[in-house]
């Protein structure tokens, strides 16, 4: 493939997946989003606003691409949401997915979902998905990854698939060895508006929760569904439906929409232009930019390798290993 491609942008939120691979030389050619104010941010920073339902989108009107990329519905398959899956009408869109696969034939797509697609429903709904994605030839890759691993200081555990037409020799990329620094992404609170401040009773609650004799700072206060406190020098994963106080900077306020996106990776110039609880949402929403960063560049590298011969491992094999891969994480 030359240096130069094309690529779809389903599913697209702010714009997270994007980013990355228009680093490298790619031009998105279709965006679709089903929410407007995600398409208000997108806008801002894109110059092109979303097209909205996927579901209204014939494949006709998808123009020819090289790569698909579509960070779809997680909720039907995580934690927090019923962990319905297919049930859920939102884990249909994946059958989307399928179709503008089957009927444009891009050359690579790349997936992105919660941790717990791999697990769901004993490992089923999983197994459909590599089924599919293998019966219409595509030689498939996946692994959970985690943003802490990629430079980010936020734990963020997810799901990434990844598929070629061609048998290309692909690897995920291996964890970087520096990490973002809270310092450099948490601003001083003395800097920071009066309104991002938890109330006094939220953070005695807080306080008097706390066990550690040296607390650091800055730190990323976070508190659990059984109501313990963690407190770290990076950030728990970024909800778009947790409570409003489920992370305090340093047990007293909560981050501000510049700090979210931040710790998500996202650029500095990146425009906010939504209201606060809509960059909250669209934050936790996202994808760790640096993440899919690594993983665009070893996508590139290996459509412009040599083709294997030989299957690397076909959808079938991923599948029988679902097991013991979440039986090592959990470890």
């Amino acid at each position: 493939m030359k240096k130069s491609f094309t690529f779809i942008d389903l599913f697209a939120g702010i714009g997270g997946l994007r980013i990355p691979f228009e680093e490298l030389g790619g031009k998105c050619v279709l965006s679709s989003e089903i929410d407007e104010y995600a398409q208000d941010t997108y806008e801002a920073n894109f110059g092109e606003r979303p097209k909205g339902d996927i579901t209204r989108i014939p494949s006709e009107e998808i123009p020819e691409h090289n790569i698909l990329l579509a960070g779809f519905p997680c909720q039907s398959f995580s934690i927090i949401g019923k962990g319905m899956g297919f049930a859920d009408t939102r884990g249909t869109l994946f059958f989307e997915i399928e179709r503008i696969l089957r009927d444009k034939q891009p050359d690579a797509f790349l997936l992105e979902n919660v941790k717990r697609l791999v697990s769901h429903d004993d490992n089923k709904t999983f197994k459909v998905i590599l089924e599919k994605l293998s019966a219409l030839g595509y030689y498939t890759h996946w692994k959970v990854l985690n943003a802490l691993d990629y430079g980010l200081p936020q734990k963020r555990e997810r799901i990434i698939i990844v598929g070629f037409k061609d048998n290309c020799p692909f690897f995920f990329p291996k964890p970087v060895k520096k990490r973002i620094p809270l310092t450099e992404l948490i601003e001083d609170h003395s800097k920071v508006d009066k309104k991002y401040f938890a109330s006094a009773k939220i953070t005695k609650k807080r306080q008097e929760k706390v066990k550690e004799e040296i607390v650091p700072k800055p730190a990323i206060w976070h508190e659990n569904k059984a109501g313990d406190i963690g407190i770290h020098d990076f950030s728990c994963a970024i909800r778009a439906g947790a409570s409003y106080n489920y992370l305090l900077v340093d047990g007293i306020r909560r981050p501000t929409p510049r700090e979210l996106l931040r710790l998500q990776g996202f650029p500095e110039q990146f425009k906010i232009a939504v209201s606060d609880q809509q960059i909250r949402k669209q934050a936790g929403n996202s994808v760790p930019v640096p993440m899919i960063r690594e993983i665009a560049k070893q996508m590139i590298i290996s459509m412009n390798a040599q083709p294997l011969s030989v299957g690397i491992i076909t959808a079938e094999d991923q599948a029988q290993t679902i097991l013991n891969v979440m039986t090592s994480n959990e470890k």
